[in-house]
């Protein structure tokens, strides 16, 4: 996590001696002032939403919703479709170390790509922006739709095949007792409207998905039938390689070169995003390795006890280790 749900901050990253840079790769809102500042004005921009409702369920149990909402039923996600607007003074979370208000069950994603909480009832600004994210942005990956996305991606940019491969194997799975539960069709409606930036945004980019594609061409569905083969069989070959295996070797085909699979590269399309922070992130004041942004999921654990936000691990760690001292203090006083 670079910055979120704030702007990056020049001491959190390490800078280039000329101040360039070619590309970031990281979970941060978007926001084009920083960025244009940083990057030159032909960069491409592209990001990946998913379908709301699936976001919901992901989002409530990912950030303890629930509890924030003291929503405490079985399937807590039913509960709130039923009528959103009645936890709505509930549903927003406020980090008070940077001024900021969010709601998870709201428009989180159009949040994450700069859209403000307190706009959410306003369609027409919602319009203007997503518009003006469409002009920014090269294009947008749906999750539903990823190998699809994917590979459009790879042809926008001109890229290698190799560059868009990914590890099929899931990642940061979790289970649930509602992730399955299919909302009833007034529940739909009713997160339609409670969710509706989110949802004019997703409309808006699967269709442009589905129009750029159509733009490329029936060759286009050939490359997609060989990327799928050729990703599953990297990943395989990844998850399976031994110490000492030889090179899985890619031959060459009309949409890209030759290529070997080595250690390294399995290495990169296996691992989590958190080890490669470590070439990017400065290192925090008292000299820990990596500068430890505080993950939002700590922060809406306190704001849900009622206590302070902070942006770095290092400011949490002080506060609790302050409240225990307290704490011991009245016990031995018996104050």
């Amino acid at each position: 996590m670079l910055a979120w749900p704030f702007q990056p901050a020049e001491e959190d990253y390490i800078h280039t001696p000329d101040e360039q840079y070619d590309a970031i790769v990281n979970h941060m809102r978007y926001n084009k002032i920083w960025l244009r500042s940083k990057f030159p004005a032909d960069t491409a921009y592209f990001s990946i939403i998913r379908e709301p409702t699936g976001h919901l369920k992901t989002a409530m149990n990912y950030y303890s919703l629930p509890k924030l909402m003291k929503i405490k039923s079985k399937n807590p996600v039913q509960t709130f479709l039923q009528d959103p607007w009645k936890y709505k003074d509930l549903s927003e979370a406020y980090f008070d170390f940077c001024n900021m208000t969010w709601d998870g069950t709201r428009n989180h994603q159009a949040f994450d790509l700069g859209y403000p909480t307190k706009a959410a009832d306003d369609m027409e600004r919602a319009r203007k922006y997503i518009g003006e994210l469409e002009a920014d942005f090269t294009t947008m990956l749906i999750l539903e739709h990823l190998d699809e996305s994917l590979v459009l991606l790879r042809r926008l940019m001109c890229w290698e095949v190799r560059d868009v491969l990914y590890d099929v194997a899931p990642k940061n799975s979790r289970n649930y007792s509602y992730k399955k539960y299919v909302p009833t069709a007034e529940e739909l409606a009713n997160l339609r409207r409670w969710k509706a930036v989110d949802y004019l945004l997703y409309d808006t980019f699967n269709a442009s998905l589905w129009r750029k594609i159509a733009a490329q061409g029936p060759d286009f569905y050939n490359e997609l039938r060989y990327f799928k083969e050729v990703n599953k069989r990297v990943s395989t070959y990844c998850h399976d390689r031994k110490k000492g295996e030889p090179n899985l070797t890619v031959v060459a085909s009309k949409w890209n070169s030759e290529f070997q699979v080595d250690s390294y590269i399995c290495m990169l399309i296996k691992s989590p995003v958190s080890p490669l922070m470590k070439y990017i992130r400065k290192d925090t004041p008292d000299g820990r390795k990596g500068y430890d942004i505080l993950p939002p999921r700590s922060n809406m654990k306190a704001i849900i006890q009622g206590q302070p936000t902070f942006k770095y691990t290092i400011e949490r760690k002080k506060y609790l280790e302050s409240k225990a001292h307290r704490k011991r203090k009245r016990k031995r006083t018996g104050i």
